[in-house]
């Protein structure tokens, strides 16, 4: 960063995320209170003014604060200081309708099979669709958004967990607690137009063909000389240009 000032309202900004309040950036931290950097700082690129964040900034932070507010762990961050993170609480009073996104990809077989965390320990649910699609659009630029029925996810035994104000987490939902989109209709196989089988001996109408073997021209006639020197490149003789002498010498 050009000035040490930046790199101060940038370890703040990541500190009240870290810290505070994960939920409302659309993040989830695992266990120990990490996240991964990634994951961080797509959310930071959603802020007006931020979408230049890179790594090396964070390293830069560790760098030139004295004190940074969070540490690293290879490809993981956390804040130093967890007292007043929200913790992952079950919960009963729930929205009647709860929101996710999947990929476009994954819509057919999440639509059969149900809805299983992919690359991560939870399935992040939202209670708001803006929320959903913010989460939804680091993994696809045009997500599918699924609905999920809140009362029939738990009277199939669903259960879920609270991560802040507006993010709940769960391990599956079946195919039957959810609606969404209709399924892409699968293209027919184009067909190629069918084409008979033509005989070898039928030739095309209005075509005139020689069948050699029944054709026997007198020998050393002028045709069949003709012939055989078409045929045969060897006894092709070149003709050298007469040359006609200038107009001036007749």
């Amino acid at each position: 960063m050009a000035q040490n000032r930046s790199a101060k309202q940038l370890a703040k900004l990541i500190n009240y995320i870290l810290e505070r309040r994960p939920d409302e950036f659309g993040l989830v931290l695992d266990q120990n209170g990490y996240v991964k950097i990634k994951e961080l700082l797509k959310a930071i690129h959603e802020e007006d003014g931020w979408k230049h964040i890179r790594r090396s900034h964070l390293d830069e932070i560790m760098i030139t604060l004295s004190d940074p507010p969070f540490e690293l762990s290879e490809n993981l961050i956390r804040a130093r200081h967890r007292q007043r993170l929200p913790e992952h609480v079950l919960v009963k009073d729930l929205p009647k309708l709860l929101y996710t996104c999947i990929r476009q990809k994954a819509y057919p077989y999440v639509a059969d099979k149900g809805l299983s965390p992919l690359g991560a320990p939870f399935v992040i649910l939202s209670s708001t669709r803006e929320m959903a699609e913010r989460i939804g659009k680091r993994i696809d630029q045009a997500p599918i958004l699924l609905t999920v029925n809140v009362q029939q996810s738990l009277a199939n035994g669903v259960a879920f967990l609270q991560a802040g104000e507006a993010l709940y987490l769960t391990d599956f939902i079946p195919a039957n607690c959810f609606t969404g989109p209709p399924l892409p209709k699968d293209k027919p196989p184009v067909k190629k137009p069918a084409t008979a089988d033509i005989p070898a001996q039928q030739r095309p109408a209005g075509s005139f063909f020689v069948n050699m073997d029944d054709w026997n021209p007198p020998p050393n006639s002028a045709a069949k000389m003709s012939l055989k020197t078409k045929l045969d490149p060897k006894k092709i003789k070149k003709h050298k240009r007469k040359r006609q002498r200038p107009p001036w010498r007749r």
